[in-house]
């Protein structure tokens, strides 16, 4: 961990103190294991030590114009130190790895233009192409010879992929194909990296070959000359201006004007037009085009629980240091940490960021074990996943942007200062829980799932393992209470079952008065998005206790108590948030409920002492932190101080604007 060289504050001295347990142990379980935490440091200290790429002036005070260039510097610095010195320790897979990502982030405290290249258009290639254009491709795009955008969403159309207007006509005499935008909705919106870096892309349009329309196909499109990077023929691009984040990401448009690419651009691996135009489809093609879009929700589930990760630990160690209020005469001014309330605020989030940590780890294998089978022929097994990856992806975001602001409300004042990160943090996780599928929308498209395998539940057939509680929910009436961590998983299955049911028989209802099955799923989606949430929370609940159960067998006993309580947390703040549920498909009483109360704010009490060791096991530097709230050594007012020197606002003891206005103003001049 990096410290500034600078005495530790006293109170995160006397924290760390109290601290019971094996950091290590923590953070390798957190890592994914010990050889794993090994890699990110070493991808760290290579990565992070130099100066070159830190702040002088805070990014805030800069231009829109300027942030972008210094994210392309910066971005430019990083891919350098990558190319020359991470790949040759750690090898190619080091890529994939989320821990890139995350040590980048030092780098930007917003993001960087060259994100979605290796994040969706290095995966589109290698999930799309065929072995031949993979060959001619990939070194290119891994050697940064060619710098690539994943182009979906349009001005007019996002989640609904079937709907978009940009269309890709095959000409069979000169072996092109014609890309155009034939509306102003039509035009490509949002991608990332798109609007001044980008100079290829990956663009999804209505292909359309012998006269006839085949739907959604993936093309690789040149957009700007290699040598000048000026926007080829028939190519208009250009950036969307100021957003609420993201503002050095450069998310760009792009239209068409009937420009010509050849047909070997079309991504091929699961459907081809040959030369005379002539359409061969895979089997499953619809399916196998999921991939890449898959891929992008699994990696937001780690993304989500490394933001919240970094909000959490930045709240935690300023309530260790911020002292407030004077609850006892002639006592002096407790830490705001020893405050109930600020550890209700605070100790959900640090259990909601391991959940979704163990969760995304999961998830992942899931998703590597499905891609094992579809490469064999097999795709029975994505529509789970592609139900996992929506509910996952939609309810991982939004517990993360949620949480992200209540730490950032738990700093009081100080946390709205840009320095303190947390705005940034927000501002950037709060887009991830609309864009690769908004939370509603995801949530529908899990519930369809959900709705099917009721049915099938109902009709006595074999469950897939995620939705085997249904047959179970089936058989029984409420589900009996103890209050055991084992009782209220199974309580949540029997409150997601109940809740799909109820959607099952009011889609039924709604059909026998008359209605198309269409509105009758209109009308119940209400209901639907809750049945979906429902059936997410318990899945997250129940992985998260196996997980640690797993995890922590032959941990010291110690790890495996906070671990433990961390867990059980977890899952009594949910049943206390669903107590209406858990009195309508359970036996529940009302002193169970009291009793769940207690219990609540004794596992406050008992990871209190422990709270700062449990950030600290993050293991998040200083400089990926970049807050003046959270760092390791705790000089939160040298900080904020400091801070203010930076600012050219400050630079001069008198702004030009005294003697333009101000002091004309006060003389009756103006």
């Amino acid at each position: 961990m990096t410290v500034t060289g600078l005495e530790v504050n006293e109170d995160l001295v006397n924290e760390r103190a109290k601290c019971n347990f094996n950091l290590e142990e923590v953070t390798n379980i957190i890592d994914g294991g010990r050889e794993k935490t090994l890699q990110r440091k070493q991808i760290e200290e290579i990565a992070l030590n130099n100066d070159a790429y830190k702040d002088t002036i805070p990014e805030e005070c800069l231009s829109m114009k300027e942030r972008y260039e210094k994210a392309i510097k910066n971005s430019c610095l990083f891919t350098s130190v990558v190319k020359e010195k991470v790949l040759e320790i750690n090898g190619m897979e080091s890529l994939g790895s989320p821990v890139l990502r995350h040590t980048s982030e030092a780098y930007f405290k917003e993001i960087s233009p060259f994100l979605l290249h290796l994040g969706m258009f290095v995966p589109t290639i290698m999930g799309q192409c065929t072995p031949e254009q993979r060959d001619y491709w990939l070194p290119k795009a891994l050697d940064f010879q060619i710098i690539g955008a994943y182009v979906q969403t349009e001005l007019g159309h996002g989640t609904f992929i079937r709907g978009l207007e940009t269309t890709a006509t095959y000409d069979p005499e000169t072996e092109e194909f014609v890309l155009h935008s034939p509306t102003l909705t039509s035009y490509k919106w949002w991608a990332g990296g798109l609007g001044k870096t980008a100079n290829h892309c990956v663009v999804l349009a209505q292909m359309s070959t012998k006269g006839k329309c085949y739907g959604i196909h993936p093309f690789i499109v040149q957009i700007r000359d290699l040598e000048t990077h000026m926007p080829l023929p028939g190519i208009k691009v250009g950036e969307l201006g100021p957003r609420m984040g993201y503002n050095t990401a450069d998310n760009g448009f792009l239209a068409f004007d009937h420009h010509r690419i050849p047909r070997q651009h079309m991504l091929m691996k699961n459907a081809q037009v040959e030369k005379d135009g002539t359409y061969v489809k895979a089997a499953r093609h619809e399916k196998l085009t999921y991939g890449t879009m898959v891929f992008v929700r699994v990696t937001l589930v780690h993304d989500a629980a490394f933001n919240l990760a970094k909000a959490v630990t930045i709240a935690v160690r300023y309530s260790a240091v911020r002292r407030q209020s004077q609850p006892k005469p002639d006592e002096p001014e407790p830490q705001i940490l020893d405050y109930p309330t600020q550890q209700h605020k605070l100790f959900i989030h640090i259990a909601t960021s391991h959940a979704l940590v163990l969760t995304g780890e999961w998830l992942w294998r899931t998703f590597t074990a499905v891609l094992a089978d579809m490469k064999k022929g097999n795709v029975n097994n994505l529509p789970e996943l592609h139900a996992l990856s929506s509910c996952l992806k939609a309810v991982s975001t939004s517990d993360s942007a949620l949480g992200i602001e209540e730490c950032r409300y738990a700093c009081g004042g100080h946390g709205y200062m840009m320095s303190s990160n947390l705005p940034s943090i927000y501002s950037y996780v709060v887009a991830t829980r609309i864009y690769e599928g908004d939370y509603t929308v995801l949530l529908l498209q899990t519930a369809r799932f959900l709705v099917k395998a009721w049915e099938q539940a109902q009709a006595g057939k074999q469950l897939t393992p995620t939705v085997a509680y249904f047959s179970q929910a089936l058989k029984n009436g409420k589900e009996t209470w103890d209050g055991s961590a084992e009782s209220i998983i199974k309580s949540f299955q029997r409150i997601a079952a109940g809740k799909v049911s109820a959607c099952v028989n009011n889609i039924k209802e709604h059909i026998k008065s008359g209605m198309s099955y269409e509105d009758a799923w209109l009308k119940t989606t209400v209901q639907l998005v809750a049945a979906a949430e429902a059936h997410c929370r318990t899945l997250i609940c129940s992985v998260y206790w196996e997980e640690v159960t797993r995890l922590t067998a032959s941990s010291s006993p110690n790890v495996k108590i906070v671990m433990t309580q961390l867990s059980m947390i977890y899952l009594v703040y949910w049943a206390l948030r669903m107590t209406g549920d858990l009195l309508r498909y359970t036996s529940i009483s009302e002193k169970d409920l009291d009793d769940l109360q207690r219990k609540y704010e004794e596992l406050l009490t008992l990871i209190r002492p422990n709270a700062v060791g449990l950030v600290d096991a993050f293991d998040i530097r200083d400089e990926i932190l970049r807050s003046s709230l959270g760092s390791y050594d705790g000089r939160v007012y040298e900080r904020l101080v400091e801070e203010t020197t930076r600012t050219p606002l400050n630079a001069e003891p008198v702004n030009q604007s005294f003697h333009t206005y101000l002091k004309p103003l006060m003389q009756g001049k103006l």
